[in-house]
């Protein structure tokens, strides 16, 4: 027990080092790279703090809070034309900066009568392509082929939220009669209200135009139920109002629905 040392006697760590190793008992060269690696950063700090400064125009003090303008929106790294395009990308749903970035990436490695192509198209849909003055979908024309289809019911209308909708029911094959789109749904918290849809034209298309049902296949939603609930409210007294059906999926599982889910496909079971 003579050559144990106590602990409180242990040396310290400073004293009695080894030849070719720092303290704490890495070597030399460990050390070297690690302070290269500091010098590293501080540099590239520094590199991102005059880009800040030079993008937000604060001073040196306020630069060297967290940079807010990320590396590849420094002029060093894309040209004005390409920041731009990068920019305009993002507006699009689901696109954010890395996916934009990729998407100017490729259309400027395409060649430019692939770019030129995808311009035209751009401004040839939005010269051209308008909303059907009696329903409401996209067309090309002042009315659109579904509503002058003479073998579509017109005694019976479908109403829908978006034009998007009516591309989804007519892929069932199952819907012959003719749609109304409302643009939008009720949200009083986004200032959406009954003048900002098409109410009063899908009314006045009820009145004039001999309709027997009116479909309301808006949204399973909170503000799609109130749509429907407002426009069952405004129709009942005029014209049959029914909803589309809600409850279990094909090739769903009871264990895994949800009690809304369930409860209405209880409530709309049918003979079989």
């Amino acid at each position: 027990m003579s050559g144990v040392r106590p602990l409180d006697m242990a040396q310290p760590t400073w004293l009695g080092t080894v030849p070719g190793r720092a303290p704490g008992g890495r070597s030399v060269a460990a050390a070297a790279a690690s302070a290269a690696r500091g010098e590293h950063k501080r540099q590239q700090a520094e590199q991102d703090e005059r880009c800040c400064q030079s993008q937000t125009g604060h001073t040196r003090a306020y630069a060297r809070r967290p940079c807010l303008v990320s590396r590849a929106q420094c002029p060093s790294v894309f040209s004005p034309s390409v920041e731009n395009l990068v920019a305009q990308l993002t507006r699009l749903p689901g696109i954010g900066q890395r996916t934009a970035q990729r998407l100017a990436f490729h259309i400027l490695q395409r060649p430019s009568e692939e770019a030129l192509a995808l311009a035209a198209a751009l401004t040839e849909v939005k010269e051209r392509v308008r909303f059907c003055r009696e329903c409401g979908n996209l067309t090309e024309e002042e009315t659109c082929a579904i509503c002058l289809d003479a073998r579509r019911d017109h005694a019976t209308i479908c109403v829908v939220e978006q034009p998007v909708d009516v591309v989804s029911l007519e892929r069932t094959h199952e819907y012959r009669g003719l749609y109304h789109v409302l643009g939008g749904a009720l949200s009083p918290i986004d200032g959406v209200e009954p003048g900002d849809l098409r109410i009063d034209e899908l009314l006045r298309r009820v009145e004039a135009n001999g309709v027997l049902e009116v479909v309301l296949a808006t949204n399973p939603t909170m503000t799609g139920e109130a749509t429907a609930s407002y426009l069952a409210d405004r129709l009942r007294d005029r014209v049959r109002v029914t909803r589309l059906a809600s409850g279990l999926p094909v090739g769903g599982d009871l264990e895994y629905a949800d009690e809304v889910t369930l409860g209405r496909a209880l409530s709309g079971r049918r003979e079989i």
